[in-house]
């Protein structure tokens, strides 16, 4: 996944542009300096008035100028500007996390979950070597006279239709490993894992404190960022106010001859500033500031939010892990009660006592119960895999780069 997965490879791609547009805004604490040169030929018409001693002249203009702008950050507007940047990118960082987290959960429970429908097939399977065994007991009495033809179609049908339920897991189980060969980026047709029934419980798992909690997820990073670049925002907005103060100044070289243009008397300069402050904009000013204080009211409110979720995820999950391992016990005695009820109605029917009917009954039975409880199983590991995502999966907030422009650690490490 951390090599093939595409949409990891999408979601580091998009890290890269926020860490790529924070240095862009960045820029603006500097001075921007333009250079170039330009070669003119001019003639000035006879007749141009007034009448100078200048009309008729052919010149030439060569310049080698530089200019210097710069506007002074005085009201904050780049620094807030940067700010909610820099917020933007360590969102985006944490929502490369969360990707990545979330893939690789995904990875597991599908891995689980084929491993579940193996042990389905796997019990399938020795189900169907057993109703095979007890249709030959009924044929074989059938052909003595001892038994009917309803119950040999009885046993056939019995058969069968385990039989058909064994082939059918099979199709889900090619799902969930073409499923696999996506996120690990392989064509569905090139990759296949064998076989092998999950049998083992899930390993406990500690839990953390919701205050830590906040520090552990991901999505929550990501929601808090995106807050405080909407507050960051807001000081953008509310700069708007103030005047614009930009100072600027011009340099270089210019002389009608070549020869002379990197002389001294060539020199040419200016410097100067100026401050733009607008005197009316018929409450646009206001409305922009309305925009962004109610974009992080937004903000606000989605991270309160994801943090609920989060909560509630953590709190689902145990609960649901320890509900399902009682079940689980008492799923294990309703087996082991069937089992033995089937071994009876077998002893039964063949001294005579009973009908196959009631076979055929005790074996559905225990066949039910059998694949409930490997059912539960799979639900026990598919919900440890869901609470260890919800706990963050091992990521921590200092994993958050706290200068995404000048650290490219994050993406090296997650996507090659």
């Amino acid at each position: 996944i951390n090599i093939s997965n595409q949409n990891l490879k999408a979601a580091a791609a998009q890290y890269t542009q926020a860490r790529a547009a924070l240095r862009y805004y960045r820029a603006d604490y500097y001075p921007s300096i333009d250079g170039g040169a330009a070669a003119t030929r001019n003639r000035i018409s006879n007749n141009h008035p007034p009448p100078v001693s200048t009309n008729g002249i052919t010149y030439s203009d060569f310049q080698i100028p530089v200019e210097l702008s710069y506007e002074a950050d005085v009201w904050g507007r780049v620094r807030k500007t940067v700010e909610s940047q820099r917020g933007q990118a360590q969102a985006s960082a944490a929502d490369l996390a969360t990707v990545n987290l979330s893939f690789h959960a995904q990875l597991a429970l599908f891995y689980f979950q084929a491993r579940s429908l193996d042990a389905q097939e796997q019990l399938l399977s020795s189900t169907v070597a057993q109703y095979e065994k007890a249709w030959q007991l009924v044929e074989s009495q059938f052909q003595g006279g001892l038994a009917s033809d309803v119950e040999v179609q009885q046993a056939s049908t019995q058969l069968e239709t385990t039989r058909a339920q064994a082939i059918d897991v099979g199709v889900l189980r090619a799902q969930y490993e073409h499923a696999i060969a996506t996120l690990i980026g392989k064509p569905a047709s090139s990759f296949h894992f064998s076989p092998l029934p999950l049998t083992s419980p899930p390993p406990s798992i500690p839990l953390q404190l919701p205050s830590k909690l906040l520090e552990r997820r991901p999505d929550i990073a990501a929601a808090e960022r995106r807050m405080a670049a909407a507050n960051a925002q807001i000081g953008v907005a509310k700069a708007a106010y103030y005047p614009t103060i930009s100072l600027g100044a011009t340099g270089g070289f210019e002389s009608g001859a070549i020869t002379t243009l990197l002389s001294g008397p060539s020199v040419l300069w200016s410097a100067g500033g100026s401050a733009v402050a607008p005197l009316f904009d018929a409450g646009r000013r206001r409305a922009n500031l309305d925009q962004a204080t109610a974009a992080y009211d937004e903000t606000v409110a989605n991270y309160r939010e994801t943090v609920l979720n989060g909560f509630q995820q953590v709190e689902d999950n145990p609960a649901a892990l320890r509900i399902l391992e009682k079940e689980a016990d008492t799923q294990q005695r309703a087996v082991v009660a069937a089992e033995k009820s089937l071994a009876l109605s077998l002893i039964r029917y063949r001294g005579g006592i009973t009908s196959y009917l009631e076979v055929t009954v005790a074996q559905s039975a225990a066949l039910s119960d059998e694949v409930t409880a490997v059912d539960i199983l799979g639900r026990r590991m598919t919900n440890a895999v869901l609470l260890i995502q919800a706990l963050g999966g091992g990521w921590d907030h200092s994993s958050l780069p706290e200068r995404p422009e000048c650290c490219g650690r994050l993406t090296s490490a997650v996507v090659r």
